[in-house]
């Protein structure tokens, strides 16, 4: 299958990524993403959606 075809055809489980190759890389991303925690550090606002979605998760518990 080419790279082309990953991209074309749908992925058969809904993911983010098309193919295991693809997944790892996404991973390796994702690692180096900020937390809101990291983002609120630097004196920068979070995604408030995010943000909002995760009190909400805290206050449940």
């Amino acid at each position: 299958m080419s790279r082309e075809q990953d991209y074309t055809e749908k992925p058969k489980n809904s993911s983010m990524t098309p193919n295991f190759k693809e997944m790892k890389e996404h991973g390796k991303v994702m690692e180096k993403m900020s937390t809101n925690e990291d983002v609120e550090k630097r004196g920068k606002t979070p995604d408030p959606a995010q943000y909002e979605h995760n009190n909400k998760k805290k206050n449940n518990q």
